[in-house]
């Protein structure tokens, strides 16, 4: 079954964000401000990407989602950074409404719109376990009588980590937190046209079947300056320096590695 995923990296869209500006021009420049996407850049390069390259099931795609006025060096830089990564890609899209530009690039990447697929979001500053994709097929699986009796189906995994990175590595607290962006994917039916992205993620019960599953450290939701994570549930969430046994969970289970955290964030 195919699984797709799609990543909005500093995509300036009509909406969809929890920071709101006055005009497309104003987000244009808050997005591509350099000092902003040089944090997003650090973020994705030690905490996004690691555990993409680390999955045990490599059969999945992430669509890498750039406004068509992304700066061409920045373009470069995210190029060089998933050269490794054969499953990403990167798409150009001049600014439209959120939800109906994101619906359309997830249906146009079904390699066969009559067969069901799963689909993910994954923002750029956040982490998914190493064995998510395989999980995620697994799921599926084990739902197939349920599947088969609808369009749709959202397969959550509800506990991970908050998480802030720094020159000094890694802070983060174990959180509950159900239907967040991490570890969040959709069954969607053959010949359906829905997407993970018609429905907010905190809403997706609203309007499907809905499994929540228990299993630990699925997730890590970044919590940084520049990025809507500084809104909600975050807010009142208490991070702590993780031990060196903190340290080596990360690394096992989400590829994060927190030597390489600390360099990246000490470069000037």
């Amino acid at each position: 079954m195919q699984a797709i995923g799609l990543c909005r990296f500093s995509y300036p869209a009509l909406g969809g964000f929890q920071v709101e500006h006055e005009t497309i021009e104003d987000r244009i420049a808050y997005l591509y401000d350099d000092r902003r996407l040089e944090e997003r850049f650090r973020l994705f390069e030690t905490v996004a990407l690691p555990c993409l390259r680390a999955q045990t099931d490599p059969d999945f795609s992430l669509i890498i989602v750039v406004g068509d006025q992304f700066p061409p060096h920045h373009q470069h830089r995210l190029e060089t950074m998933i050269a490794d990564v054969p499953q990403a890609l990167i798409h150009r899209e001049p600014p439209r409404r959120q939800r109906e530009v994101m619906k359309e690039i997830l249906n146009d990447a079904r390699i066969a719109p009559g067969k069901p697929c799963l689909q993910f979001r994954y923002d750029d500053d956040d982490a998914v376990a190493v064995d998510f994709i395989e999980k995620l097929r697994q799921a599926a699986s084990d739902c197939a009588p349920l599947l088969k009796r609808h369009k749709s189906v959202a397969l959550d995994w509800n506990q991970g980590f908050i998480a802030e990175f720094g020159a000094d590595g890694i802070a983060a607290a174990e959180v509950y937190r159900p239907f967040n962006v991490a570890a969040l994917g959709m069954y969607v039916k053959g010949n359906c046209p829905l997407t993970i992205m018609n429905f907010n993620h905190h809403k997706l019960p609203q309007f499907m079947p809905a499994i929540s599953l228990p299993d630990p450290a699925m997730y890590v939701r970044s919590h940084n300056a520049y990025n809507d994570s500084r809104q909600g549930f975050v807010k009142g969430v208490t991070v702590e320096p993780l031990t060196p046994e903190g340290e080596a969970q990360f690394r096992n289970r989400f590829a994060i590695d927190a030597d390489r955290v600390r360099q990246a964030f000490s470069t000037a």
